[in-house]
């Protein structure tokens, strides 16, 4: 039973289920708990996670480039995510077990220490993850089949995730409910681990020494463009995450006990949408599929606009889950692509680095999320939950709407300089 099931699109996607179910809770609410729950002020907020970014910079590529250099005899990636499984669970609950009766600058530097702690070792779970993908799935059809399971499991966590938060932080407190998704993490991702398995051919290969690993990786153009486009819409998918509890009580006005109903009505739209774009890119191919993907996701957020109550919330949260789908499905397959071309050129598969280097800059655009919600928040008087300042609907209508209309905007166009020459895709997917 276990062999049929080996290295299976499902087996695979049981680590994102895991990831996904603590990764949604710290998105959507680290910010809601540090800022509206402990008084820390938006601008802290902001200078701790830009300190991280700093870190973040040098720690994605370094733990990329180790990946690609190890080789036992469990593989190259599976080591790295065991070891950084218990670290994972400690680094999570740090970040919501805030002691009592701290404030100010030492709230500021508890916030600090547990974010970097915490996203190092994400970092190594995610960089080794990602990094089993390509080379586990072979060909666009493979990807985008593996894509859509994957992205549904990951719709599953955002919805146990959305819909449990707020019932466990309410009935048990923030730190019991980071450990209990700690722990839920810790079973779904040894069933992955379970099911994984590299395959042995590739881990003979010489790597490729650390400058030229990274010139090879940095003059890639087909890298950069798809990477700064996903950068500007990964920072959409951020700052719903984030913004929504707020979006919720100043402008729709709905109790903190509704707020996972909001939140389920963008993810549960999504699961049945990811078996469309599947079948769009079948038909247009990659490329085409996830250019396609940033311009509906950049029309669906405009009905967050107009919403007025929890009923339209709703509504608009549905029709966002629609250019989600999108985004979430197709960017694998083009990741995928970029990877085997490389191959092609130098005779080495290199996951791990190019995952690395991909995520920093993705996850940077975590600073344009953290910057977004500063510069709307100043504007508007918007401190923190003690000084909402006089106009918090605004505030928060701008930063659910407008602000990702304008970036998946940006991420379309910089979409378009984006060209991967199909007969190069054919040769790769050879191989």
């Amino acid at each position: 039973m276990r062999e049929k099931h080996l290295n299976s699109p499902v087996g695979y996607a049981m680590g994102m289920l895991a990831m996904m179910i603590p990764v949604q809770a710290f998105s959507s609410y680290y910010s809601y708990y540090y800022v509206e729950k402990l008084g820390l002020a938006v601008g802290l907020a902001t200078l701790a996670r830009t300190i991280y970014l700093i870190w973040d910079a040098l720690d994605q590529p370094i733990f990329g480039y180790l990946s690609d250099m190890t080789r036992t005899r469990f593989g190259r990636r599976r080591p790295w995510i065991i070891a950084a499984m218990p670290l994972f669970i400690c680094s999570f609950v740090m970040v919501f077990a805030v002691p009592e009766g701290i404030e100010g600058m030492q709230l500021f530097t508890w916030f600090l220490i547990a974010l970097m702690l915490y996203e190092t070792v994400s970092t190594v779970l995610w960089v080794n993850y990602g990094a089993l993908f390509p080379e586990l799935f072979r060909g666009d059809r493979p990807r985008a089949k593996a894509s859509a399971i994957q992205q549904v499991f990951q719709i599953i966590a955002l919805l146990i995730a959305s819909a449990l938060t707020p019932i466990l932080f309410t009935a048990y407190g923030f730190r019991n409910m980071a450990l209990l998704f700690g722990l839920a993490f810790a079973l779904f991702m040894s069933i992955c681990m379970l099911y994984v398995r590299e395959k042995e051919d590739i881990h003979q290969e010489a790597p490729l020494k650390f400058m030229e690993a990274f010139r090879e990786t940095l003059k890639n153009k087909e890298f950069w463009i798809f990477n700064i486009a996903n950068s500007f819409a990964q920072t959409v998918n951020g700052l719903l995450g984030s913004i929504i509890p707020f979006y919720a009580k100043y402008v729709l006005k709905v109790p903190e006990s509704q707020v996972s109903i909001l939140l389920a009505s963008i993810f549960v739209s999504v699961i049945p949408l990811v078996a469309v774009w599947y079948w769009v890119v079948r038909k247009l191919g990659g490329v085409k599929g996830w250019r396609l993907a940033l311009a509906f996701y950049g029309l669906s957020v405009i009905p967050l606009w107009f919403a007025k109550d929890l009923g339209s919330g709703i509504a608009a949260g549905a029709i966002a889950g629609f250019g989600l789908s999108g985004f979430l499905v197709t960017p694998a397959v083009i990741s995928g692509q970029i990877i085997d071309r490389d191959t092609l050129k130098t005779g080495r598969r290199r996951e791990g680095i190019y995952t690395a280097v991909a995520g920093f800059i993705t996850r940077s655009s975590g600073l344009i999320s953290a910057l977004s919600f500063w510069i709307v928040g100043m504007l508007f008087g918007y401190v923190s939950g003690t000084n909402p300042g006089p106009n918090p609907e605004a505030t928060f209508k701008i930063l659910v709407s407008a602000v990702p209309f304008s970036l998946l905007m940006v991420s379309f166009v910089i979409s378009m300089f984006l060209r991967i020459p199909p007969n190069d895709q054919k040769k790769a997917d050879l191989e």
